[in-house]
């Protein structure tokens, strides 16, 4: 079996990007696509190369209880990203008994899945739930094994593990890697220290017992023992947050077009395709960062909110029905709109219904021009006002975020 020589992750994204094809195969050498329960490898096609990897290599993407997830895993939720949780649950314990025994695929929860298509998507560079890449294990194969490489030409080049050549994609983007030291290279510059006498010093001031007072304030205890006290100890990334819109069929903005007029400032009435489960939008917010855009992820139920997922909940969309809250954190809109931001979308020249003025203060009202089929006079010039109500909801979301306690690299641990 050949062992990958580029990062699989890197590589689903870049298919993805492309319109490559992602095909499972029964072996190594076939391109024909079977059942992904059959399957042992993925074959990626992306101009003219071809790079095999196996179905259960490890991935970066951890999972919360700490699994590196396999790329079978990482392909059934992207082939499967549209349908529900319910559906997308169902899927999984069917394919898995179809392995048979086999490893089966890992069922994402709601917050990991939304993450993963989201990056895979290039909706965002980092994420909580993707290792670091590492430049000197990316690449690697398994221990003896042979590695199987698309060439520049398109051939295939088999190399001994260790031996090989990064793939061209990954090699650029490590050349644009900022290489970073550790404390101990910085302090010891070029020339060889001895921080044995240093280390003594610490360790006598670190078990130091004060004289006089009352009683022992500090204890022996070693404070590098203390994980909130640990040097280099990273800080935790904030999470990304959430706001939900109204499943009504009655709401003029659902996910079919919720990221080109929140996004891109223009509104175009939703269509009646399958909508995706999930989107991922981005804003720049100056006051929190002003050099990377936040990303926000839309979804239009809780159904599978964990508790904490509603202290990241920024913003609701709504058109007045209660029946909308009936699973919600707060199922009273007065006490849900006191936590969080309400937002309700109307059409020009008509009033909201009297159960959002009834909801309070907390609910933004504000309407769009009516839709108008783009052939007919004028119909275009009619819009020039979205982008003026899409910079309201953003202006009201983010008072709200920063009254909340979002910050750069923190988020409110309750709401």
């Amino acid at each position: 079996m050949a062992s990958p020589m580029t990062d699989p992750l890197l590589l689903f994204r870049q298919s993805i990007r492309t319109s490559s094809r992602i095909v499972p195969v029964a072996s190594a050498e076939s391109n024909d696509e079977v059942a992904l329960s059959q399957a042992t490898n993925l074959v990626f096609s992306d101009e003219g190369k071809r790079v095999v990897l196996p179905v259960d290599v490890q991935s970066r993407f951890m999972s919360s209880e700490g699994n590196l997830i396999d790329l079978r895993s990482i392909y059934f939720a992207w082939v499967n990203r549209d349908i529900t949780i319910p559906e997308y649950n169902a899927a999984a314990e069917k394919l898995n008994e179809e392995l048979a025994g086999g490893k089966g695929v890992h069922k994402f929860p709601f917050v990991e899945r939304l993450n993963l298509i989201a990056w895979l998507e290039g909706a965002g560079e980092d994420t909580e739930y993707i290792k670091p890449l590492v430049g000197g294990d990316a690449g690697k194969g398994e221990e003896g094994g042979k590695v199987e490489k698309v060439g520049d030409d398109g051939g295939v080049k088999k190399e001994r593990r260790g031996k090989g050549t990064l793939d061209p994609r990954l090699v650029q983007i490590y050349e644009g890697e900022r290489r970073m030291g550790d404390r101990n290279s910085v302090l010891r510059g070029i020339k060889p220290t001895d921080f044995s006498h240093i280390r003594k010093l610490a360790a006598q001031f670190m078990t130091r017992k004060p004289t006089g007072g009352s009683g022992d304030i500090r204890s022996s205890t070693n404070i590098s023992n203390n994980p909130s006290l640990a040097l280099n100890q990273k800080p935790a990334r904030r999470p990304d947050p959430i706001i939900l819109l109204s499943p009504s069929a009655s709401s003029l903005l659902r996910m079919s077009n919720a990221k080109a007029f929140l996004e891109g400032g223009r509104y175009t009435p939703p269509d009646h395709s399958t909508p995706p489960t999930m989107l991922a939008v981005s804003r720049i917010i100056k006051d929190m960062d002003p050099n990377r855009p936040i990303r926000f992820i839309l979804v239009e139920g809780p159904e599978n909110f964990r508790p904490e997922y509603w202290n990241r909940v920024v913003a609701v969309f709504t058109t007045g029905q209660t029946w909308q809250f009936k699973s919600y954190k707060w199922t009273n809109p007065v006490e849900l709109f006191k936590h969080v931001q309400g937002v309700y979308l109307g059409w020009r020249g008509e009033q909201p219904p009297e159960s959002v003025r009834a909801f309070g203060h907390k609910v933004l009202a504000c309407s769009v021009e009516k839709w108008r089929d783009p052939g007919q006079p004028g119909a275009e010039q009619s819009r020039w006002r979205d982008r003026e109500v899409v910079e309201s909801i953003w202006k009201a979301i983010e008072t709200n975020m920063r009254a909340k306690g979002w910050r750069k690299d923190a988020a409110p641990t309750s709401i």
